[in-house]
């Protein structure tokens, strides 16, 4: 009897499981549940790199101040002091770069001394203040004339220019500020500026002198400083001045301490000190990277009197930085004339673009009394000399 009564309690429980399973898979006369398990997959994608960056660039050649230049800005100031703006202010368009690179020729001595002509050159600080206002932020130091006014003059210059937020190279208080490699970061991209100079009209530092200028034939320093600097930036921008005055051929020391520069790692050369202009040229180094040479960009003013001075050239190109290459190189490499124009004797001195420049003018320049200049010399001379690649005339 008892077993039975189990037998029956457990048929019975079997049952009800049997039903609640059944229910719940199937409820009566309800929807079927969806059982089916869905797997979600998230897609990662890896961004795309940043666009490439670019810095534009200008660089000039010999900002050379003689007395006419100086002399017409004192008598255009209105507070006794020396107003520059005619003389540059048709090229003012063509500073326009990110960085904007000149050979400051003559020495500013921060007003120490009276400003001077030729041979030993010493310039208004409204000269350097208006280089400034014009763009300019990179200026090299290391010229011919850079010990004109003695080691006073010379160290009142780092005082000017020590003043304002530029950069300078070339010239150095002493040995630990010319290891201190100048640097300047535009959008991402870092250039460190170096500057060298064949001579300095044989004027010396003094023995008990600080000063530091290095010379081309000190090639031991030169290697050292581009290998640093090529530790510390994305592109090494080495100003020298060099060659053999008034003469448009490239000599062979240029040519020789140019390619070990590329070597070293120089990737932008920037001549100065012949007066005229000289060719430009893309060298490869020993490890295949390019090197940009322009060997002189002959003046951007001066007071001088002979035609082919009247000529000088900017260089102007852009910088680009690829993210996705992990490469900085430089590109839109251009040549762009100007010319140095004043009526009859040395009066009203300016500059002017070559593209704003005209026939007319060309035939009234004051020059003429000294050496014969057209609009026609001034377009051979510069096709003689700069390849038609970089040459923009227009």
């Amino acid at each position: 009897m008892k077993k039975s009564i189990l037998i029956s309690l457990i048929t019975a429980l079997t049952l009800t499981v049997f039903s609640s399973c059944a229910s719940k898979s199937q409820p009566v006369g309800g929807e079927v549940e969806d059982t089916t398990v869905t797997t979600v997959t998230s897609e990662t994608t890896t961004p795309p790199p940043p666009a490439d960056s670019l810095v534009k660039i200008t660089a000039a050649g010999d900002n050379l101040i003689h007395s006419s230049i100086y002399n017409q800005a004192k008598k255009r100031s209105t507070d006794g002091t020396y107003d520059f703006d005619y003389a540059y202010e048709n090229v003012e368009k063509l500073i326009n770069g990110d960085i904007n690179i000149l050979n400051q020729e003559t020495l500013v001595c921060n007003d120490v001394f009276e400003p001077s002509t030729y041979p030993c050159f010493n310039s208004p600080t409204q000269l350097g203040d208006k280089m400034i206002s014009l763009g300019f932020n990179a200026f090299n130091l290391a010229n011919n004339h850079c010990l004109d006014r003695g080691m006073k003059g010379s160290f009142a210059a780092l005082d000017y220019w020590g003043g304002k937020n530029v950069i300078t190279c070339g010239m150095y208080r002493n040995i630990e500020d010319r290891d201190k490699i100048r640097t300047l970061t535009k959008n991402d991209v870092t250039f460190s500026f170096l500057g060298f100079t064949e001579h300095t009209n044989g004027l010396r530092i003094a023995e008990d002198s600080e000063l530091e200028v290095v010379y081309t034939s000190d090639e031991a320093e030169i290697q050292r400083e581009i290998t640093e600097a090529s530790k510390i930036s994305d592109m090494v921008v080495v100003s020298v001045h060099w060659g053999t005055e008034n003469s448009h051929t490239i000599n062979d020391a240029q040519r020789a301490l140019a390619q070990k520069m590329c070597d070293w790692g120089a990737n932008i050369i920037i001549g100065t000190h012949p007066h005229v202009i000289q060719g430009v040229e893309e060298l490869t180094a020993a490890d295949g990277r390019k090197t940009l040479v322009a060997y002189s960009l002959g003046n951007f003013i001066s007071a001088q009197d002979v035609n082919s001075r009247m000529i000088g050239g900017m260089l102007d190109f852009d910088v680009r930085k690829s993210y996705e290459k992990n490469t900085v190189t430089y590109e839109n490499v251009k040549f762009i004339p100007v010319v140095t124009h004043y009526d009859y004797s040395f009066s009203n001195i300016r500059i002017y673009p070559f593209s704003d420049y005209t026939n007319e003018l060309a035939s009234k320049h004051g020059v003429n009394s000294k050496s014969p200049f057209s609009y026609d010399f001034i377009v051979q001379t510069l096709k003689d000399n700069i390849n038609e690649k970089y040459l923009a005339l227009n």
